[in-house]
């Protein structure tokens, strides 16, 4: 197909995307699973059409699917714009276009995703963060290595881009970088702090930024983590961002000690309140300037916030997802590339954000090169790393830390944090995450077997996962 008949093709698409959104505003069943269906002959995407056909089969019956579809419509318009141009028709069906394209012709496919520190740099200073209170610029990610990584981003089919640090916001060029790559989708992971009424204006007015505000729990719990007063000043952040009609949700980091707090009624109820259309739980991973093994949630609770991440997208007019129990929605672990790759203030390139182990830097190679390195390639390799393909415990950090290891001793990778070595050598570290990994496959693997094996065989094949 020549450019200009892709640049027609592109816009009809996205006069149709337009047209179909129109049924959000009356959003009953039926059109939504008309959208999903239009969406559907959209993307060649194998992974975009399974998420597709499981959305339908949610809405039946799932009241809080549906409520949080229709939320969109408390949107503004230019947030509502870039939804549909960028996170739909860019990240979704031209990436896999794209994408599909580079695995014929050479062979390997893109992930869909990069995640970037651009700072070290933080004004806050919370238990259990690699980052720092760093206030000197040479922390900094360059703007001209963003900018590259962009441009090679997007020309790998990759359109959809996670900003972490430190804290994004405190760069004063961070508005820049989301004006200047106006195609691609950013979800940004932030404190909140640096969000002025001006920012959160500009974020509307822009539309293809998405924020997620980091939580411990309600007021007691973030002051306890992140500083007293700091759970107020999120609320008028939120206040902001929702009076300007942004799309911004909530980041949780969940322990031993908040475990059931933060996935409670009360807490969800209550960011939903605020404004929320999404939220993240991440599991704290013992990594980081003083890594404590005691704040890890038990096997027990991590699996008891499965069930309860589930209830709440059944339920809840709030679309939220969790990074290791939600392995099932991504065919297992999507690190080392197969769907995503981390790329620090630094430039070293990293499985995974909470793996902080390189070979390569962004510095001295191309985004291609990097992702198709030996080391990421034997991680592509070894997933699902588990002979019975348990996707409830679908982790190399804290499932399987013997592949972690073995791989990073393998292709000599070096860790990018001060310390970062005591995650593969310290035996009061190793030993811990043995022991744990036993335990959570003593819990999970019955459950997979009876429950979700067959079903996950039959979304994504025995063979592809």
């Amino acid at each position: 197909m020549n450019s200009k008949l892709k640049i027609i093709s592109q816009n009809a698409r996205r006069l149709l995307i337009g047209k179909a959104l129109e049924l959000v505003s009356i959003a009953s069943d039926d059109n939504l699973v008309r959208l999903s269906r239009i969406l559907e002959k959209l993307t060649r995407d194998p992974y975009h059409v399974d998420i597709l056909k499981r959305f339908r089969q949610a809405i039946k019956g799932n009241p809080g699917y549906v409520q949080a579809v229709r939320r969109i419509n408390n949107l503004n318009p230019s947030v509502k714009r870039k939804l549909i141009s960028n996170l739909i028709i860019n990240s979704m069906i031209i990436s896999a276009e794209k994408r599909e394209e580079i695995d014929k012709l050479e062979a390997w496919r893109p992930p869909s995703l990069l995640v970037i520190d651009v700072t070290d740099r933080c004004n806050l200073k919370c238990d259990g963060c690699w980052a720092g209170a760093y206030h000197s610029k040479e922390g900094d990610i360059s703007y001209e290595l963003l900018n590259r990584i962009m441009r090679e981003a997007k020309e790998l089919g990759i359109y959809f881009i996670t900003l972490a640090g430190g804290e994004p916001f405190i760069r004063d060029d961070i508005m820049r970088l989301f004006r200047e790559h106006n195609d691609i989708y950013f979800l940004v992971y932030t404190n909140g702090i640096c969000i002025t009424k001006n920012i959160a204006k500009g974020i509307a007015e822009l539309g293809n930024v998405a924020p997620a505000i980091s939580v411990e729990g309600l007021e007691k719990e973030t002051d306890a983590r992140r500083g007293n007063g700091v759970h107020k000043r999120i609320l008028w952040v939120m206040k902001n961002l929702r009076k300007e009609g942004v799309l911004f949700g909530f980041s949780t980091m969940i322990t031993r000690h908040n475990s059931e707090n933060a996935s409670s009624d009360e807490f969800i109820d209550f960011y939903i309140k605020q404004g929320c259309c999404f939220g993240w739980y991440f599991q704290y991973i013992p990594i980081g300037r003083n890594p404590n093994t005691a704040l890890m949630s038990t096997p027990e609770q991590r699996n008891r916030l499965r069930e309860r991440t589930f209830k709440i997208r059944e339920t809840k007019p709030i679309l939220v997802g969790d990074f290791w129990n939600d392995g099932m929605l991504a065919g297992g672990c999507i690190a080392g590339g197969r769907r995503y790759i981390h790329i620090t203030n630094k430039g070293d390139a990293e499985p995974c954000v909470f793996a902080h182990f390189s070979v390569d830097n962004i510095k001295n190679k191309s985004l291609k090169q990097v992702i198709n390195s030996d080391f990421f390639k034997a991680i592509r390799k070894a997933q699902p790393y588990s002979a019975n393909k348990n996707l409830l415990a679908p982790c190399m950090i804290i499932d399987h830390p013997h592949v972690l290891r073995g791989i990073c001793k393998k292709y000599r990778a070096k860790p990018t944090q001060a310390r970062g070595e005591s995650l593969i050598e310290d035996p009061k570290i190793t030993d811990f995450l043995d022991n744990y990994s036993k335990e959570f496959k003593a819990i999970t693997d019955p459950i997979w077997e009876t429950r979700h094996k067959a079903c996950c065989e039959h979304w994504f094949g025995k063979e592809s996962y």
